[in-house]
């Protein structure tokens, strides 16, 4: 009997301690979902930057290389074979039409001939480094170049991809190393008939929009050409959007500025990590552009953009210096208050 009634306790003191642990459990569970629920609520506020859409337009470009020359240059041959006896002119040296670069002597054992004067064919500079005396020359030797490096263009080959675009009257910047601070404007005067086999580009000459003496023949430039024109469409940055199943959202404040909706956008031309959002956004409304990955439809924001945080802190300024003359009256009438009383009771003490 004893040892039956111990068996009965035993297992009687099992149940029990099952069934608390079971509730114990259910009740952890139960904080669990609880605290989690409240996460989900919603209470989290984030710090966000915003900005106000506009339309603005975009301007697509294509960089290329291009050598700066002069626009008109001419290579100067003599009229006969012989020596170089003389020379009158030097590098850089200014030239007009029709005067005397240097002479040939045309002499050959046996045989007297007079000397023979090369001409300028141009008015212009000269770009390329004469001949020295003594050099023999034939009517194929090229004796100096002229240049009218007072008028210079650049010239530049562009992808066959972008053939399509090309045209006269393109505007440009053009930037040498010398001045690398410095753009130097430039517009497209003439474009080639046909597309390099070799490259696949097609060359485009550009002529600058005004002389500077700082850029000089020879110089490499680098040509920032103005293609096409997007425009009539708001414009936010590209990094503002979020990706979801191959589609592009973009947070949009609503009205108050305490939360924000998640929109499904469609977007156009992007140049610069500016793009265009076609439809989904509306100008004038409010975006946000920072801390845009860590939010959900309806949470709850803090827009920390450096004017909207001082616009806060002045409105705040505000509703205090309103207080305080509220606070001043009322003071006021307390100390009133008390001197009159002060008075009565003085005189009726006399």
């Amino acid at each position: 009997m004893r040892k039956s009634h111990i068996v009965m306790l035993c297992a009687a003191a099992a149940v029990v301690g099952t069934l608390a642990f079971v509730g114990i459990s259910k009740k952890s569970d139960g904080k669990a979902a609880g605290g989690k629920g409240r996460g989900k609520g919603g209470n989290t506020v984030f710090s966000v930057k915003t900005q106000v859409v506009k339309k603005e337009t975009l301007h697509g470009y294509v960089i290329a290389n291009g050598e700066i020359e002069s626009q008109n240059s001419v290579n100067v041959f003599p009229d006969v074979s012989g020596k170089i006896m003389e020379t009158n002119v030097m590098l850089g040296s200014s030239v007009k039409r029709g005067d005397i670069i240097a002479y040939v002597d045309p002499n050959a054992p046996g045989q007297y001939y007079k000397k023979s004067p090369v001409y300028a064919p141009i008015s212009g500079s000269i770009i390329s480094t004469p001949l020295k005396n003594g050099i023999t020359v034939s009517t194929n030797t090229v004796v100096a170049i002229v240049g009218d490096i007072s008028n210079l263009q650049v010239s530049a080959d562009i992808p066959e991809r972008y053939v399509a675009v090309l045209k006269q009257g393109l505007k440009a910047e053009v930037s040498v190393e010398a001045y690398p601070d410095l753009l130097f404007n430039a517009t497209v005067t003439r474009v080639s008939p046909v597309v390099d086999t070799s490259s696949r580009t097609k060359e485009v000459i550009l002529h600058f929009d005004q002389r500077d003496e700082r850029v000089n023949a020879g110089m490499f430039g680098k040509i920032k050409l103005y293609t096409v024109d997007y425009e009539g469409e708001v414009v936010m940055p590209a990094d503002a959007l979020v990706s979801l199943n191959d589609e592009y959202y973009a947070y949009v404040v609503k009205e108050g500025g305490e939360s924000v909706e998640r929109r499904k956008v469609k977007t156009g031309e992007s140049v610069d990590g500016q793009i265009q959002i076609l439809d989904g956004v509306n100008e004038g409304e409010k975006v946000v552009i920072q801390g845009q990955t860590s939010l959900n439809d309806g949470s709850k924001i803090r827009d920390i953009t450096e004017g909207t945080v001082k616009k806060e802190q002045a409105e705040a300024g505000k509703e205090k210096k309103s207080e305080n003359p509220e606070r001043k009256e009322r003071s006021g009438d307390r100390s009133g208050k008390g001197e009159g009383t002060n008075s009565e009771r003085s005189g009726e003490r006399k």
